[in-house]
C-alpha cells in the first residue's frame, strides 16, 4: 500500500482547511431538515409513554393498570415482566435497570410503559396507572454519601512522588474546597425514538442517539434477538452534548419492546419536563484540596480529592470521575501529587456524560488553587499560573504520561499582549479602589485537555466509501451529526483525498448495517476517528486507481496529483469522472471500507500509570466581568480566546464550536442551577426554573482566534479535536468573578465561591470577603 501523508499540501485548491458551511445549515434554518419527530408515521402507528415512580426511594408493591387497559385506544401496559431478555442496560457496569423490578432508585424512575393510539392518550394513561410503593427517605447529597462511603464504583487514587515529603519541604500550605453544580444538557431535540417491525422479524430503529451501535446491541439483548436483526439509523440530532451517549438507549428499547409486542410502528417522545426529570445531568462535584508551595508560588505538593455525585447507578461515572482526576492538574506540574476520586451514590437519576466528561469538574480545582496561592502571596494570578506550567524537565502528569508539547506559555503571552492584560489589570485595580458598588474582575486561564476515550477499546472507527461511475462519491461513517459539523469535516477529508469539489461527496445517515460496531460520537474524537477511517477508505480506492493507470499507461506511481476534479500524472491527465468510468470498465473495485484505531494509548489502572491520551488540545481565555456587590448580579463584558486546533479542518466550524463551548461552560459556572426538593424530585424541570445563557448574556466583546500550530501526532491532516476543550475556557469567567469579589479585600483573600456563581452565591462570597477584611483590620489595629 502506498503511503499517503496526513499533512496538508500547500495548494489553493484544498478542500480541507476551508471555512465550508455546515452541510445542513440551509435546511436547518429553513425548517427543511428532518428530525425523528418530523418523520411521517404509518396510519396504524402507536405511541408509547413511561409510567413514573412517585417517590425517590422505596419498594414497588404493585402496578395497577387494569382500569387504564380498558380505555379505548390503549393497547398495552408493559412492565419488567414483559421483557424477554436482558433487564439491566448498564453500558459498562450493571445497575441501570430498564424498568423498576422491585426497588425504586429515583423520583420518576420508569416502572412501566403505556402503548396507545395517540401521544396525548399515552401520556394521560401513563399518569392514570396506579403505582403502590413503600416509600423511604432519600439520600441526596454527595457530602453524606462520601461520609457514609456509599459508592457506585470503588475509589481510585493516582500518585506520583512522596506527598508527605512534598508538604514537609513546602514554605506555605493552603487548603480549600469547592462545590460544583450539575448541568442539564438542554438539547433542542429531546429524547425520541421511532421503531418499526420488519417483515423478517427484525426491527428498524430511528433514534436520536450519539451511539447507534449501543442502541442496536441493547435492543437486541433486551428482546432476545441477534444484532443483525436490528438496524439503527441516525441522520441528525438536535444537540446531544453527551446526554444521548448512553441515555438515549432506554427510550429506543421501550419503543422497540412495544413495536415487537404489537407488530406496529411505535414512537416514544418524552415531554420536555419529563426529559429533564428522567435523564442524567453533568455530575455535580464536591472537591477538596490541600497544597504546599514555595515563595514563588510553585506547587511542591498537591493532595486533591474529587467527589462525583453519580446518582443511583454507575452509567459512565467510573470513567467520568477518572477524567476529572486526569484533569485536576490542567496545565500545571505538581512536584509531588496524590489525587483521589470517589464515585458517590445518591438517590437521584443516574448522571451521565456531558461535554468535557468530568474534565471541567477536575480542571477548575487547578484554577482555584492557582488563585488561592496568588492571593496568599499577594501576586498576580497570571504569574502564578505561568510559573507552574508544564515545561521540559517538569513534564510528567500525575498519571505518568509525559507532556511533550509546551505551547501554553507562548499562547498565554500572545493573548496577554494582544488583549492588553497588564494595562487592563492596572486600570481595573484603580477602578475598584474608587468604586463603592460595582467591582470589575479580570482573569486569564489556560486549558490542557486530553484527547481519546479513556476506555481504550472505544478508540476505533469505521467508514464506507463508494465511487460511482459519474465521479460522484458516497460517504458513510460511524460518527453521528449532532450539529457540531462532523459530517462536513469528514466530507472535506474525502474530497481532499480524491481532489474533487466538496459537492461531489454525499454523506448519508449513520446506519449500523453500513458501518458496524461503532463507538459513540463523544470524547471530542469524532473527526479524529471517523475522519481517519474515511481517509483510509478513500486512500484504498485511490491506490487502486493509481495502480490501474500505472499498469495501463506505464505511469510513474509518484507522479499523480488529484486536484480540482482532475487527475494529472506523467503520462497525461483525465478528469476524475473519466478515471472512475475507465476503472469500472476495467473491473476495478470502487468501493472500500476504512478503519482506524488510535495508536500509542494505554493505561494500567492497577498502577495508575500510562498514556490515556493520544495528544492534548490547548487553549487560553481572558475574561473581564463586572459584579454588583449589592445584588450579586454579574455581567461578562469582554472575552478574548486563543485556541489550539492544530491545522484546522474547517476554521468556521471550529470557531463556532469554540464560541458555543465557551458560552455553554459559562452557563454551567454562572446561571444553570439544578435543584431537587427534599423528596428527591427535580424542581428545575424547564426553562422557567432553569436558566441557560441567552443572547443578553453574551459577552459585549467576544474575540476568538485560532493558534497557528500543527498536531505533532499523526492525526487527520494534523488537526486537533475541538468539541470539548473550549468548554473549559469558561473557567476564566468564574475566576474573573472571584477576582472582582477579592478586590474587596485588596486581593488578599480568595472568596469561597460555589458554582454556579448565581447572585446568591456571589453575595455569599461578598459577605465572606467583607467579614475577612473586617477581621483583618481589627487584627491589624490591635497590633
Amino acid at each position: 500500500m502506498r503511503h499517503f501523508e496526513t499533512r496538508l499540501p500547500k495548494s489553493s485548491h484544498n478542500a480541507v482547511g476551508r471555512p465550508s458551511p455546515h452541510d445542513s445549515a440551509v435546511t436547518q434554518v429553513t425548517g427543511r431538515a428532518h428530525y425523528i419527530d418530523d418523520q411521517p408515521l404509518p396510519a396504524d402507528a402507536l405511541h408509547a409513554y413511561p409510567v413514573l415512580a412517585p417517590v425517590a426511594q422505596g419498594t414497588l408493591k404493585q402496578i395497577d393498570s387494569a382500569e387504564v387497559e380498558q380505555w379505548p385506544g390503549v393497547l398495552a401496559v408493559l412492565t419488567t415482566e414483559d421483557i424477554p431478555g436482558r433487564r439491566d442496560i448498564g453500558p459498562v457496569f450493571p445497575g441501570d435497570v430498564l424498568l423498576v423490578e422491585d426497588r425504586i432508585h429515583y423520583h420518576g424512575q420508569p416502572v412501566a410503559v403505556v402503548v396507545a393510539e395517540s401521544y396525548e392518550l399515552a401520556r394521560r394513561a401513563a399518569r392514570a396507572v396506579s403505582v403502590e410503593v413503600d416509600a423511604e427517605a432519600a439520600q441526596l447529597t454527595v457530602q453524606k454519601a462520601v461520609a457514609d462511603q456509599r459508592w457506585v464504583r470503588p475509589p481510585f487514587t493516582l500518585t506520583r512522588g512522596d506527598i508527605d515529603q512534598g508538604f514537609a519541604g513546602s514554605d506555605h500550605e493552603l487548603a480549600g474546597e469547592i462545590s460544583l453544580g450539575g448541568q442539564e444538557h438542554f438539547y433542542l431535540e429531546g429524547q425520541v425514538a421511532l421503531v418499526s417491525p420488519t417483515d423478517d422479524g427484525g426491527l428498524f430503529v430511528k433514534c436520536s442517539t450519539q451511539h447507534p451501535s449501543e442502541v442496536q446491541h441493547l435492543v437486541a439483548d433486551v428482546l432476545n434477538k441477534p444484532m443483525q436483526a436490528v438496524t439503527v439509523e441516525m441522520r441528525r440530532m438536535g444537540g446531544g452534548f453527551g446526554g444521548k451517549e448512553t441515555q438515549a438507549a432506554q427510550w429506543a428499547i421501550l419503543a422497540a419492546m412495544a413495536a415487537d409486542v404489537t407488530g406496529r410502528t411505535v414512537k416514544l417522545r418524552l415531554a420536555r419536563a419529563d426529559d429533564f426529570r428522567l435523564t442524567g445531568k453533568r455530575h455535580p462535584f464536591w472537591n477538596r484540596y490541600r497544597v504546599g508551595f514555595d515563595d514563588e508560588g510553585r506547587i511542591q505538593a498537591a493532595d486533591i480529592e474529587v467527589n462525583g455525585n453519580c446518582g443511583y447507578s454507575p452509567d459512565l461515572s467510573d470513567a467520568i470521575v477518572d477524567r476529572a482526576m486526569f484533569h485536576a492538574d490542567n496545565t500545571y506540574f505538581y512536584e509531588q501529587v496524590r489525587i483521589t476520586g470517589h464515585r458517590a451514590k445518591t438517590d437521584t437519576v443516574s448522571h451521565t456524560a456531558f461535554r468535557g466528561f468530568g474534565g471541567p469538574q477536575g480542571m477548575i480545582v487547578a484554577e482555584a488553587i492557582m488563585d488561592d496561592v496568588a492571593r496568599h502571596l499577594g501576586k498576580d494570578p497570571a504569574d502564578i499560573r505561568r510559573v507552574n506550567l508544564y515545561s521540559p524537565g517538569r513534564d510528567q502528569t500525575p498519571y505518568h504520561q509525559t507532556v511533550d508539547q509546551f505551547v501554553v506559555g507562548d499562547m498565554m503571552q500572545k493573548l496577554m499582549d494582544e488583549a492588553d492584560y497588564t494595562s487592563r489589570r492596572q486600570a481595573i485595580a484603580e477602578f475598584n479602589r474608587t468604586s463603592p458598588i460595582i467591582r470589575k474582575g479580570l482573569s486569564i486561564t489556560p486549558v490542557k485537555f486530553g484527547i481519546s476515550f479513556t476506555v481504550q477499546h472505544l478508540n476505533q472507527a469505521g467508514a464506507l466509501v463508494h465511487v460511482y461511475t459519474d465521479g460522484s462519491i458516497h460517504l458513510n461513517h460511524g460518527g453521528t451529526e449532532m450539529g457540531q459539523g462532523l459530517n462536513v469535516k469528514v466530507q472535506q477529508i474525502v474530497a481532499q483525498a480524491f481532489g474533487v469539489p466538496l459537492a461531489s461527496v454525499g454523506v448519508s445517515a449513520t446506519r449500523t448495517d453500513k458501518v458496524p460496531n461503532t463507538s459513540a460520537t463523544a470524547a471530542s474524537s469524532g473527526s479524529d476517528l471517523n475522519g481517519m477511517a474515511a481517509l483510509n477508505a478513500a486512500n484504498t480506492i485511490k491506490q487502486r486507481l493509481i495502480e490501474f493507470l500505472v499498469e495501463r499507461d506505464g505511469a510513474d506511481p509518484d507522479s499523480f496529483v488529484f486536484e480540482q476534479g482532475q487527475v494529472q500524472y506523467d503520462q497525461g491527465s483525465l478528469t476524475f469522472k473519466e478515471l472512475a468510468k475507465a476503472a469500472y470498465e476495467a473491473r476495478i473495485s470502487l468501493s472500500s471500507t476504512g478503519y482506524y484505531a488510535t495508536p500509542k494509548i494505554h493505561f494500567n489502572r492497577a498502577e495508575g500509570k500510562g498514556r490515556p491520551f493520544f495528544y492534548f488540545a490547548h487553549g487560553v481565555s481572558m475574561t473581564e466581568v463586572e459584579v454588583d456587590t449589592l445584588t450579586g448580579e454579574q455581567a461578562v463584558t469582554r472575552v478574548d480566546i486563543l485556541h489550539d486546533v492544530g491545522h484546522s479542518l474547517n476554521p468556521a466550524i471550529d470557531i463556532g464550536q469554540i464560541e458555543g463551548g465557551f458560552v455553554q461552560g459559562m452557563g454551567w459556572l454562572t446561571t444553570e442551577d439544578l435543584r431537587w426538593d427534599d423528596q428527591g424530585a427535580l424542581a428545575s424541570f424547564g426553562p422557567a426554573t432553569y436558566k441557560i445563557p441567552a443572547i443578553g448574556d453574551m459577552p459585549a466583546e467576544f474575540n476568538v482566534r485560532l493558534y497557528d500550530s500543527e498536531n505533532p501526532e499523526t492525526t487527520v491532516f494534523r488537526s486537533k479535536a475541538v468539541g470539548e476543550p473550549p468548554f473549559m475556557l469558561a473557567n476564566s469567567v468564574w475566576c474573573a468573578i472571584r477576582d472582582a469579589v477579592s478586590s474587596l479585600s485588596d486581593y488578599r483573600f480568595s472568596p469561597p465561591l460555589t458554582a454556579p456563581a448565581t447572585p446568591e452565591s456571589i453575595l455569599a462570597a461578598v459577605t465572606a470577603t467583607r467579614a475577612w477584611s473586617l477581621q483583618k483590620q481589627e487584627h491589624d489595629d490591635a497590633e
